[in-house]
């Protein structure tokens, strides 16, 4: 019998707040994994309703108000998304092998080195026809569904008041209620931990049973780690592990070539930090095994198996050979495709106006912002009708936006109770104290463009799932927030998804007319882009902190570009052509890198 934990390598990593909401019940019952955003629970609701009554079952709401209404819509939810996808792969399982059925397209996307395909090959050219419905039988008991996983940014953890305006408990506070509302869930999947270490959300993990091992070892529940660097999910893995919850998975992404929010790790690159996790994964095993088995021997578990630990990467992908280079020289276990699924309309939710705008866009479009008022980098598209609206209410003299959900609220400069940097109000009052300065500072169009630069992003990255679903309310705001990678730009048209997966196992070239850079020097372009802009900011007030930081930023960048120049004879599957402009690329950067080193000293 074939074993193969899943069907495909790749999967669609989280895409904003709605953009992948109801990605799973469009792809899970061909095999494909995705992660749906469990942030806006207000948004969820409405597609709970929607959902519902698209499969004639009879909705009933969970009110804003009611008692831990925000975990409780979330389970309804992820509960709802299981059925879906448990009928639609039922029904799959049950189709007869003809042109046209889903169970003939999900082994049709399978890649060609999937054991899983292979035996489906041998299956269509078998003549003997006993054999070949023993073989039919073999395959419909190996089909796998593709995982319905959940992502939540550990940051956004605002604490809340119940109707009577009394502080709530901390279990209820943002984070943590989208935990209990994945754990109380019928879901058997993994839960995606991004932006960074919470101590309260992590300590808050001990208080769930799927999260701990049954007595085979195996999980309900698993977690996975989003990270940037070795160092961070090192830490983050031992915090866990004294607490008895194991890490299934790191998520390698890149720092700033991906969608969403980016951090730029101090000048780390991709391809050294996969190097690392690469040749420290046995000893980081090891090691976290023997702090997690204590800590379960402690709470009254037994286990002497090491549970297994993927490590996946994403961000920036773009082509088949850079997808394969990835799983066979790096040896991860999947890879992730995000951005490039936003032009896929079958998977995942943009409205036509944004994904027109998508379609025909430039790489100028796309940048690296400071939007977020998280007050972490963000992925920012310039034909966003967000954006546009953001640049209106500047000129008509009423920047910022109303702020109606609250959940980036954490600003305190002004006001007793947290407020949103992007929200009008906080703009007015950081403006108000900017223009009362005397003497007017020098850089005053400067700092005023730093306080309307930010996005409300609560409204924003939800908007295009209300409008694709024509759940939007007359007086609602239709303004759309989009952060895809700068990949994206490559990609130039609207696709199917078995184009998409095709192009991924390289069955197709959707960018045979693009001339692209590898992956891996646009990463370092990027960085050394950003690292340009952090240079020109501070050189009038460059003291001796930051000098140090942008130092060993420089270095990090004069390691990374020597470790590619050593990799690049790995490139096996790429014409000596090909490896030769990635040297020419790599010295050109290089000495624009070493340019602007003796700029800083000077």
């Amino acid at each position: 019998m074939i074993q193969e934990n899943t069907a495909h390598t790749f999967h669609i990593p989280v895409l904003g707040l709605g953009y992948s909401v109801d990605t799973p019940m469009k792809v899970s019952h061909l095999g494909i994994s995705s992660v749906a955003s469990i942030v806006d629970d207000e948004m969820i609701e409405r597609m709970r309703k929607f959902h519902t009554l698209k499969i004639g079952e009879n909705f009933e709401p969970i009110y804003s108000g009611a008692e831990d209404f925000r975990s409780r819509r979330i389970t309804a939810y992820l509960d709802l998304m299981e059925r879906i996808v448990n009928k639609q792969f039922n029904s799959l399982k049950g189709l007869p092998f003809e042109e046209g059925n889903e169970i003939v397209r999900y082994f049709e996307l399978l890649p060609e080195t999937s054991q899983l395909k292979k035996r489906y090959v041998e299956m269509l050219t078998c003549e003997d026809a006993g054999q070949k419905l023993v073989l039919e039988k073999e395959l419909r008991a190996n089909l796998r569904k593709g995982a319905i996983d959940v992502n939540i940014m550990s940051k956004v953890d605002k604490l809340n008041r119940d109707v009577h305006g009394e502080m709530l408990p901390d279990e209820f506070s943002d984070a943590s209620a989208a935990l209990r509302g994945f754990a109380n869930s019928t879901l058997t999947s993994s839960l995606i931990l991004s932006a960074g270490m919470n101590p309260r959300l992590y300590n808050y993990l001990e208080k769930f049973e799927d999260f701990y091992p049954n007595k085979n070892g195996d999980f309900r529940k698993k977690i996975i780690l989003k990270v940037s660097d070795f160092r961070s999910a090192f830490i983050q893995a031992k915090f866990l592990a004294k607490k008895g919850i194991w890490v299934s998975e790191f998520r390698i992404e890149s720092g700033l070539n991906c969608g969403g929010h980016a951090f730029a790790t101090e000048g780390y690159l991709l391809g050294p930090i996969l190097e690392e996790f690469k040749t420290k994964k046995k000893e980081m095993i090891s090691e976290l095994f023997g702090l997690y088995n204590v800590a379960l021997v402690a709470k009254g578990y037994e286990t002497d198996k090491i549970p297994g630990q993927r490590i996946t990467v994403q961000g920036g992908i773009g082509t088949s050979e850079e997808d394969r280079f990835l799983l066979n020289y790096y040896e991860v276990d999947a890879t992730g495709w995000g951005s490039p699924f936003l032009l896929v309309p079958e998977v995942t939710n943009v409205d036509n106006a944004t994904l027109k705008d998508l379609a025909e866009a430039s790489s100028e479009d796309y940048y690296i912002s400071n939007s977020s008022p998280l007050g972490v980098l963000f992925n920012n598209f310039k034909k966003s009708s967000a954006e546009k609206e953001r640049l209106q209410r500047i000129a008509a003299g009423r920047p910022g936006s109303p702020c109606q959900k609250k959940y980036l609220v954490s600003n305190t400069e002004f006001t007793t109770e947290p407020i949103c940097t992007a929200s009008r109000q906080y703009q007015h009052l950081k403006i108000k104290q900017l223009e009362i300065l005397e003497p007017r500072p020098d850089d005053f169009q400067e700092q005023f463009n730093l306080i309307t630069e930010k996005l409300c992003l609560c409204d924003g990255l939800s908007t295009s799932t209300l409008l694709k679903n024509n759940l939007i309310k007359p007086r609602e705001n239709k303004a759309v927030s989009i952060c895809p990678g700068p990949n994206l730009a490559w990609f130039s048209k609207v696709y199917s998804l078995d184009e998409m997966v095709n192009h991924i196992y390289g069955k197709v070239d959707l960018l045979s007319q693009a001339k692209r850079p590898n992956m891996f020097i646009n990463e370092l372009n990027l960085y050394v882009d950003y690292y340009k802009k952090d240079v020109e900011m501070n050189a009038k007030k460059l003291n001796e902190k930051k000098k140090k930081y942008l130092q060993k930023f420089s270095e990090q960048l004069m390691i990374g570009i020597d470790y590619y120049k050593n990799l690049i004879p790995q490139f096996v599957n790429q014409t000596q052509a090909y490896r030769d402009e990635m040297i020419g690329q790599l010295k050109n950067i290089e000495a624009d890198l070493l340019q602007c080193k003796l700029e800083i000293a000077s």
